[in-house]
């Protein structure tokens, strides 16, 4: 569990790259149906747990414009966390696949908005939850597909 001082720097970029997206793609990155477009980043985690880190990051600074304030900036960034963490940990038996790690942070997070919702707007968590599953998992999906892809010509994770 050594950080040096590439993972920092790819921690950095990784969280940088994650909230710009969510800026970026705002209007369809927050309520309850949401299609956050950063989230293509998260299944990069199933190679270096440090970017767990930068997911948690990332999504604290990718949500201080969101309507929610202390749900988004410290439940969902701690969420977000030990979603990543998790999705590192099942995935490390299959030798880091993005598919693992996808599937388990895009299981975590959309139960965990879906909660939050409820608490914040008294949204049914069983009206929300069915619509948030199914986009993380796209966009979990999309993002696995394109590190796979990324992986075939460049071992990213190595450098």
């Amino acid at each position: 569990m050594k950080i040096n001082t590439k993972d920092v720097a790819l921690t950095a970029v990784f969280a940088a790259l994650y909230a710009t997206l969510v800026y970026v793609f705002a209007p369809i990155s927050f309520l309850a149906l949401q299609f956050r477009v950063a989230g293509v980043l998260r299944p990069a985690i199933a190679k270096k747990w440090v970017l767990a880190i930068g997911y948690a990051v990332g999504v604290v600074v990718g949500n201080v414009f969101s309507p929610f304030g202390a749900y988004d900036l410290v439940f969902m960034p701690i969420m977000s966390l030990v979603a990543g963490l998790l999705g590192y940990l099942a995935a490390k038996p299959f030798k880091g696949n993005y598919f693992v790690t996808g599937a388990v942070i895009a299981t975590v997070i959309p139960i965990s908005v879906s909660w939050m919702l409820n608490q914040v707007l008294g949204l049914p968590i069983i009206a929300t939850l069915p619509f948030l599953f199914i986009s993380e998992q796209i966009i979990c999906l999309i993002g696995a597909v394109i590190f796979r892809l990324i992986e075939t010509r460049f071992k990213w994770w190595k450098t």
